[in-house]
């Protein structure tokens, strides 16, 4: 074979052998890398295709992806879960057949926004209509689907089952209509104000009130023509206290002008509420002008009834202290006395002035008694001795059909009966005689023993005191006891002259 020069070789574009086959090597490995590259590209896009998938599969929101008909075109398990369909039924399956009529058109209006402003949207909701027939809310983002070249090919979103939270929702609506018509519709005056005391909300009743027709119209008014100074003076001293962190009373009364200039009377409830979210007060308001007016006049009704009453028995003292001359004046100072250890004792006003009025007639049923005996000089005896006695039961008899506020007949009744059950009429004991009639007792005995009397001289404070301290706890109460010898001993008083 002829040999072929270097240059030949070069014109017929024929490698040496040991060139060729190098170049040959060469393109094996190139190719061999080049599948290994793709092999392993191709095996990362699996194992990234299962990984996503993996999770599609096990998240619990619904993952779909839909053409441009709305229909579906890949979803995981997790919205067949939610729309109630198998795989095979929703592959396809168009919106409109899952929706109703309202809903499929809501829909398809999300949808071309997306489409038309190229901008997801978050948090839309609708109702579906599951295979089962019940009905459900869902809440879904949707975006735009692209392929690799950027072509829009559809849409796909995420969505989740939103029902429980939308009937927690309507709930609570409907819960804040009915709290709203209570309110609105409550024959109670209610206001919710701020710490400051502005207006937040106030009902139809509070407005009736005040005269007001709209809540512009009250809050545009000042508050302080809205109260009578007084009530204003007050309810800056309960500001004041509410700005230091001191709520201040729960209950109070204040004077309010009516648009019309009418003055009314409230009784005020207060409390701390939360009213959209924040701290504010609640305040009640309880109109009480007649009630007032109709108090009012029923005091003016007992003053004057205790007048009469006091006139009265003005007149029953100096009836009897005519037909007695020698205890004039003993009824009075009796009852001065009882009132003193009434008080002293810290009984309320009202025993105390009842105290003192039973007091003042506390022998009044001597009027039946022979006067001769009443001012006998000498000792009675035992026969007109029992009848002195009876006049604990003539003044009973007297004043138990008596219209008053104080147990007046009993008084007078049991003011001779004793601790130990030795008194009279009834020889009642302990607990059985009433604490009024305790008082009595010890009154009467002392100023008695203190006295003149027609058939002896006075005895002297200090005998009639010694009296008392010697028979406590047996004759007399010892509370009421103990109050009469500190009113002489330490508190310096002295029977009326």
């Amino acid at each position: 074979m002829k040999k072929l020069t270097k240059k030949a070789i070069r014109k017929a574009k024929v490698r040496p052998r040991g060139e060729q086959v190098f170049t040959v090597k060469r393109d094996i490995i190139a190719r061999k890398q080049a599948e290994s590259q793709r092999e392993a590209a191709f095996e990362a896009l699996r194992q990234g295709e299962e990984k996503y998938r993996t999770i599609l599969e096990t998240i619990q929101e619904g993952y779909f992806e839909v053409d441009f008909a709305g229909n579906f075109t890949f979803f995981n398990d997790s919205l067949c879960r939610i729309l109630g369909y198998s795989k095979e039924e929703l592959m396809g399956m168009n919106n409109r057949q899952y929706t109703d009529k309202e809903h499929s058109k809501k829909l398809f209006q999300a949808f071309n926004k997306v489409y038309n402003t190229r901008e997801p949207t978050e948090g839309f909701d609708w109702q579906i209509i599951r295979k089962d027939g019940t009905k459900r809310y869902v809440e879904a983002s949707i975006l735009l689907q692209k392929d690799s070249s950027g072509k829009s090919t559809g849409f796909r979103g995420i969505t989740r089952d939103v029902t429980d939270r939308k009937q927690a929702e309507e709930a609570l609506r409907k819960s804040e209509i009915n709290f709203r018509h209570s309110l609105d519709d409550s024959p109670m005056s209610v206001r919710i104000s701020t710490i400051e005391g502005e207006t937040i909300y106030a009902n139809r009743a509070i407005l009736d009130i005040y005269g007001y027709d709209s809540i512009e119209e009250l809050k545009n008014t000042p508050l302080k023509e809205r109260y009578t100074p007084e009530s204003y003076a007050e309810y800056q001293m309960r500001k004041e206290k509410r700005l230091r962190g001191e709520f201040g009373p729960s209950e109070y009364e204040i004077s309010i002008v009516r648009k019309n200039g009418e003055i009314r009377h409230l009784h005020v409830f207060r409390k701390e509420i939360f009213w959209n979210g924040s701290k504010q007060s609640q305040v009640i308001y309880q109109d009480i002008t007649e009630r007032k007016q109709t108090n009012e006049k029923l005091h003016k009704t007992l003053d004057n009834l205790k007048k009469a009453i006091s006139t009265t028995i003005q007149v029953m003292i100096s009836a009897i202290e005519v037909r007695d001359p020698y205890t004039s004046g003993h009824q009075t100072r009796s009852a001065d006395l009882a009132r003193a250890i009434a008080k002293d004792m810290g009984l309320s006003q009202e025993k105390i002035e009842g105290i003192r009025i039973a007091g003042s007639i506390h022998d009044i049923g001597k009027l039946s008694i022979p006067a001769e005996l009443l001012s006998k000089p000498t000792k009675l005896t035992n026969i007109e001795f029992s009848l002195i006695k009876e006049h604990s039961l003539i003044g009973y008899e007297l004043l138990k059909d008596v219209e008053s506020p104080w147990p007046l007949a009993q008084i007078v009744y049991q003011h001779h009966e004793r601790m130990d059950g030795s008194g009279y009429p009834r020889n009642l004991k302990g607990d059985e005689i009433i604490i009024e009639a305790r008082i009595m007792a010890v009154a009467d005995v002392v100023e008695a023993m203190a006295s003149h009397r027609p058939y002896r001289p006075s005895l002297g404070i200090d005998t009639a005191l010694a009296e008392i301290e010697k028979n406590k706890g047996i004759c007399y109460d010892n509370t009421v006891a103990d109050a009469c010898l500190r009113l002489f001993r330490e508190k310096g008083y002295k029977l009326l002259a």
